[in-house]
């Protein structure tokens, strides 16, 4: 049985070679690079919803370039020690992107242990057939992070990088004590660049919050700096933020013009375990 359940009525998927059906007879057609497609049509919101190929590739390629190999080595890191007295881990990446944080997850988790398993999804098409080729071994597949389509209780770590927070169904999959780690921006994540792109650059917003269903166990900060010297990874950097979309013309023409990039990057993984006597109805709350 593959891990990932039929996104229409929730029955496990066989592995069927090219394809995979559940008992009902649903069928979904293997891609050649491994993963699956799970978004049914009645789902997308756009014809090609997520991440485009260009983003996809820029992406990729600056993170294959190592510039955050240290939020990278500090996921790994966490989830060894949340892992460490779990036999058989199951790891989810919910919102998986192109691969890099998955991949080298189990790299770095299998040097150590043969019994870990790993899955990953995205809502980019083109995303998931890049991470696919980096790991043909990980299951991958298109789908939704409001629907995920995995079995209750499957997943004993579920791994979030910057990809939109749906407690509920992180709680819904995670096993009764499993863990939820996080990773944000810290307040001054990428501020150099934003000095280019902005007259008044801002800090990122630091919020502490927790979920009913959840504990929250730690706020673990990674801190760094980078130096680019590349004109087109920095232009592939833009091209990862939300900034892309919101910077002025004059930022973007200053960009543009800039033969070296020098900023401060920093993410905080945010651990959080789920409780016991779990609580499928939760909802965020700001802490205080």
């Amino acid at each position: 049985m593959l891990f990932f359940r039929c996104p229409i009525c929730k029955s496990p998927l066989k592995d069927c070679g090219d394809h995979a059906q559940c008992p009902n007879r649903h069928s979904f057609d293997r891609a050649a690079e491994g993963y699956y497609h799970l978004l049914p049509s009645n789902k997308m919101h756009a014809k090609l919803p997520g991440d485009s190929k260009e983003m996809v590739a820029a992406r990729r390629a600056f993170l294959n370039a190592g510039y955050y190999q240290l939020f990278s080595d500090g996921i790994n890191e966490a989830a060894e020690k949340l892992l460490c007295d779990v036999q058989s881990p199951m790891i989810l990446d919910a919102g998986c992107g192109e691969g890099y944080y998955t991949a080298r997850l189990k790299q770095a988790l299998s040097e150590r242990r043969h019994d870990i398993r790993i899955a990953g999804f995205d809502i980019s098409k083109f995303a998931v057939k890049a991470a696919a080729k980096r790991d043909k071994k990980i299951d991958f597949a298109v789908a939704s992070i409001f629907d995920i389509p995995a079995a209750d209780g499957c997943c004993d770590l579920v791994l979030n990088v910057f990809a939109p927070i749906v407690p509920t169904e992180f709680a819904r999959v995670l096993k009764p004590g499993g863990v939820l780690l996080i990773a944000v921006p810290s307040e001054r994540h990428l501020f150099g660049l934003k000095e280019i792109l902005y007259e008044s650059p801002y800090y990122n917003e630091k919020i502490d919050t927790v979920y009913e269903g959840f504990d929250f166990l730690e706020r673990i900060p990674l801190r760094g700096t980078i130096t680019i010297t590349d004109s087109v990874q920095i232009a592939n950097l833009f091209s990862m933020t939300p900034y892309y979309w919101k910077t002025p013309q004059a930022g973007c023409e200053r960009l543009r013009q800039l033969a070296r990039l020098d900023t401060e990057i920093g993410f905080d993984l945010l651990l959080y375990r789920r409780e016991q006597a779990g609580n499928n109805s939760l909802h965020p709350r700001s802490r205080t």
